[in-house]
């Protein structure tokens, strides 16, 4: 159960290591490089959207079938117990977020410089008219 998270835990670091490289200002043409790079790297990448979201989907039905541990009946160690696995799957919520959110961040970064670079094209088009 665990390796599930360990994988998405290094899918959402690497995500953020992608996100601070392509905010950081470099000039045009590794900037240009690094967009087309990532850009390639985003198709097969963008699994990770549904594979977060079949773990949220999954969260989600665990968290409606959970065994409630409220009541004086149980004991301190269950009760516990309970409390760990519902910080566990709120810990495991943002995780999922964030590696939902982060690629899309990444995607609207590149799509945002592939847009800026045609606008430039267009420019030297416009001017060498």
């Amino acid at each position: 159960m665990a390796l599930q998270w360990l994988i998405l835990s290094y899918v959402v670091a690497a995500e953020v290591v992608i996100a601070v490289i392509l905010t950081l200002p470099y000039p045009m043409l590794v900037k240009k490089r690094i967009v087309s790079l990532v850009s390639l790297i985003l198709q097969p990448a963008a699994s990770i959207v549904a594979f977060a979201g079949f773990q949220l989907l999954d969260l989600y039905w665990k968290n409606e079938h959970r065994l409630m541990c409220s009541s004086e009946v149980c004991t301190a160690t269950e009760r516990d117990r309970y409390e760990k696995s519902i910080y566990k799957a709120q810990r495991n919520v943002v995780l999922c977020a964030a590696g939902i959110l982060l690629y899309w961040c990444i995607l609207r970064i590149c799509k945002y410089n592939k847009d800026l670079e045609h606008l430039e094209e267009l420019e030297k088009r416009c001017k060498a008219e």
